[in-house]
């Protein structure tokens, strides 16, 4: 839409026009005073003799009232504003009569007495509504994201994250903590996510690395004597997305010389109270809960269990070991484990519901889920014929199982059936509602291992990365035993979600090189990619260690958000696509030139 639409709309230039206050801050202690309001057409009502315009900017809306008694050519040319056009208002502040009060709104009591309008700019039809309860799809508000900024919702989120963020800076300083920035373009180096590069022009043949994280930087910023560090930063993973994941996003980086885990542990819950208060969400009472990471696997199936409910692993390997259901048994006698969960309301699931749950089990990798559903008239299921009365009373006295309910069962390695069981009771708990809505469970997992066996790389790998210091008490068995290591290393978790996590880092450069070793990088390897660490490691380096937390995570659990995109500005889609800019796009022929690339596909 032009102003050539509506002959009234004029485009002004603002001049010595400003803004006296937001929109939303006005209240009934302002009336009677003169003032200027420039923002969006939000709504237009017309009700014939006068026009009632609600503008909104940043802070709010406020209602404005074109009355030709006021001021005729003001009034004449509202009636061709439409919404979001640009515009500024001069005008008394009054007291809305009592008949238009609206108790829901902060500025509901007063309106705007219009004396003298500019238009500053004219809007398109917009592609979609910006009121929160609309159904444009995330596509087309990604393309068009400067419009979904504008919704209320998301205009509320960003302006909570920055208020969290400014809660987390001022309580670090006041803890003592130094901002100090760390580079951006670094050398890759192995072990985590993919890299993404950045070929240099200057320097043909070789590529910089945009950082996963900080990690070397900030232990080299411990050897350089700066006790107490943190930066809020971005990092760079080229990974598989999903709701909670971006390709880039924004770590509160912390790391400290001189301190244990309890330090550290005390320190970030702080962080985290302080965190809460500043955004909105419920402040958490200290200390938090612990569980170790052989506990909560055990019971839970994950590293990052969600508390707020039952529904925990059993395992039945011992009782299984000779039972006559061959692929139960035969996981157990090859090291493995059987391991099922009691759905105590399972009832209430059809046999097309149990059936899709075997189906989808199958779809996340197990290779089958086996059900038993205990009924008035005995077990139903196509392993009874395998357990005699004896057996299924074990059975059920080990697990809970009773009339009504539902046990499933998982076979293989440890590993594996705990992984399905864990997202099993997750989609349990939802088919059964039984998650409780406004709770907030935070839970610190400690003593992880420090290395496990990767079936993909066929070797080794860091279970957090390969800078986490063993345990003193189990370096002795870092070469002979080193699965049985533990780590000095501790996540905290919020409902479920990884919240963030860290370790008592390696500050000898003897225990680093033993480590790498352990992890298969030889030594010319270790030189190549890490010697500048090892040699800092050789000048003094003091015991440290930290934590780094994810912000836009934090941020969308504590706004109640589902999609980690609906906390960050400019997010990208669950491709690492920006629908707005196009981005990533195609390089130019010279780009490629001047770099010394060829594209191959």
């Amino acid at each position: 839409m032009s102003t050539s639409d509506h002959p009234d709309i004029t485009l002004d230039s603002l001049g010595d026009w400003r803004a006296d206050r937001g929109c939303g801050t006005l209240r009934s202690e302002d009336i009677g005073r003169e003032l200027t309001v420039i923002g969006w057409v939000d709504t237009r009502r017309d009700h014939g003799g006068i026009v009632f315009i609600d503008v909104r900017d940043r802070t709010g809306i406020l209602q404005v009232v074109f009355d030709p008694d006021d001021d005729a050519e003001s009034h004449r040319r509202a009636h061709g504003l439409r919404s979001e056009y640009v515009i500024a208002v001069r005008g008394k502040l009054a007291k809305r009569p009592p008949e238009t009060l609206n108790t829901e709104l902060p500025t509901g009591e007063v309106e705007v007495r219009v004396a003298e309008m500019k238009v500053l700019s004219t809007a398109r039809v917009l592609p979609f509504p910006l009121d929160d309860e609309g159904d444009a799809g995330e596509a087309v508000r990604l393309k068009h994201r400067y419009l979904d900024l504008r919704r209320a919702r998301l205009q509320r989120n960003l302006v909570a994250r920055h208020r969290a963020t400014k809660a987390v800076r001022d309580y670090l300083d006041d803890q003592g903590f130094v901002d100090i920035e760390t580079p951006i373009l670094t050398r890759s180096t192995p072990e985590g996510a993919r890299d993404y590069l950045v070929p240099s022009r200057v320097n043909p043949g070789s590529v910089y690395a945009l950082p996963q994280s900080p990690q070397i930087f900030k232990q080299i910023l411990m050897v350089s004597g700066y006790e107490r560090y943190y930066q809020i930063v971005r990092c760079f993973r080229d990974e598989d997305l999903r709701a909670d994941r971006q390709p880039e996003f924004t770590q509160i980086d912390i790391e400290m010389s001189f301190v244990g885990t309890e330090e550290i542990l005390g320190l970030t819950e702080g962080l985290l109270r302080a965190g809460a208060a500043a955004i909105g969400a419920p402040v958490p009472e200290v200390p938090f809960p612990r569980m170790t990471y052989e506990e909560a696997t055990r019971r839970f199936g994950t590293d990052r269990p969600d508390t707020r409910f039952g529904l925990e692993l059993v395992e039945l390997s011992d009782l299984m070991e000779n039972a006559q259901a061959r692929v139960l048994a035969q996981a157990v006698q090859e090291g493995g484990i059987v391991g099922g969960v009691v759905a105590e309301d399972g009832h209430k699931f059809s046999r097309r519901e149990l059936d899709e749950t075997v189906a989808w089990a199958q779809s996340i990798g197990a290779k089958g889920l086996a059900w038993i559903r205990s009924t008035d008239d005995g077990w139903q299921s196509p392993l009874a014929k395998f357990f005699d009365e004896g057996e299924r009373e074990k059975i059920e006295a080990r697990t809970g199982l009773r009339k009504g309910g539902v046990l499933f069962l998982v076979a293989g390695p440890r590993k594996y059936a705990q992984g399905i069981l864990g997202q099993l009771r997750l989609r349990l708990a939802e088919m059964l509602d039984l998650i409780p809505e406004n709770q907030w469970n935070y839970l610190w997992v400690t003593d992880f291992p420090l290395l496990e066996y990767s079936q993909e790389a066929k070797r080794l790998v860091s279970v957090h990365h390969p800078f986490t210091a063993p345990r003193e008490q189990d370096l002795e068995r870092l070469e002979s035993e080193p699965e049985t290591v533990l780590a000095d290393a501790y996540d905290v978790v919020l409902n479920g979600t990884e919240l963030g996590g860290g370790s008592i880092r390696i500050h000898r450069p003897d225990v680093q090189s033993r480590v790498f070793a352990a992890l298969g990088i030889e030594e010319g390897e270790m030189r190549e990619q890490f010697g500048f660490l090892l040699d800092a490691l050789s000048f003094g380096a003091p015991p440290h260690g930290g934590i780094a937390l994810g912000l836009d995570r934090l941020c969308m659990l504590w706004l109640g958000e589902s999609s980690i995109r609906d906390v960050i500005a400019f997010p990208k889609t669950q491709k690492a696509h920006d629908p707005m800019s196009d981005a990533p796009s195609p390089p130019a022929p010279k780009q490629l030139r001047d770099l010394g690339l060829k594209f191959t596909q």
